[in-house]
């Protein structure tokens, strides 16, 4: 269904069974998948693709071009995936010529009022982004992470897996998964115990995790050294095994 007030640009596809509600305006190339419905006063700009069963509520702004200086009108993208949730004035922007190219985010999020999503992020699959929680460009983002309410995350930073960022947080560094990183600036405060129980993860694996947590910042080892100690001590939780690689991997330091 299209509302006869929307603006339907050239070369657009839409589903039969999605739904195009009133005052929205939909510019070129733009992709729309099975069950997404666009609620009203919704603007969707060229070279966007929304997945399928995708909720977008008004006033929302999606691929429009990035707010960099150094991008001038390069063909790039804004990739949606499934069964997102896109709360009131919510902006996604497309990525630049060089960065990725393209923005990304994934299925089964929830961003409410007033999110936002700079040029060239990457955000993964089922994580919530609280009133007006806002990425910088080129941040990467995994899964099932939880952003609090105004929380602001500066470029090029990552936040891990299952990553807790508290309400009015400062991330200017990688923010570490299963763990609790709340402030201005980020500090840590330990893993997310209430959190990961409720996610249903294993008490022997929050056990670990907790133990690979105080082996980092506790016992005062150097980096590589914390590192090695737990990876060795826990070889056979994946979860432990990837708490030290997301460490390993990181170029701009992490919240401690």
């Amino acid at each position: 269904m299209i509302h006869p007030t929307a603006i339907i640009g050239q070369n657009v596809e839409i589903s039969e069974s999605a739904t195009i509600g009133p005052f929205c305006v939909i510019g070129d190339h733009v992709r729309i998948g099975d069950a997404t419905t666009l609620k009203s006063s919704i603007q969707i700009d060229s070279h966007t693709i929304l997945g399928k069963n995708n909720t977008i509520y008004p006033f929302c702004c999606l691929g429009f071009p990035p707010q960099d200086v150094k991008y001038h009108g390069e063909p790039t993208e804004t990739i949606i995936g499934d069964e997102n949730i896109i709360r009131e004035n919510s902006t996604i922007h497309r990525g630049t010529k060089t960065g990725r190219a393209k923005t990304l985010l994934g299925s089964g999020n929830f961003l409410m009022a007033y999110s936002h999503i700079a040029h060239d992020c990457q955000v993964g699959d089922h994580n919530i982004f609280v009133n007006a929680a806002t990425l910088g460009g080129h941040v990467t983002v995994g899964n099932h992470v939880y952003i609090g309410a105004y929380s602001g995350v500066h470029q090029f930073c990552r936040i891990g897996d299952h990553a807790f960022v508290g309400g009015y947080s400062v991330i200017t560094q990688d923010a570490l998964p299963f763990v609790k990183t709340v402030g201005n600036r980020a500090k840590t405060y330990d893993v997310n115990t209430m959190g990961l129980e409720r996610k249903g993860f294993r008490p022997e694996v929050v056990t670990a995790l907790k133990k690979a947590y105080r082996i980092l910042l506790r016992r005062k080892l150097q980096l590589a050294d914390a590192l090695t100690e737990m990876r060795k001590e826990f070889p056979d939780i994946a979860e432990v095994q990837y708490f030290a690689d997301f460490i390993e991997q990181s170029e701009r330091g992490i919240c401690r």
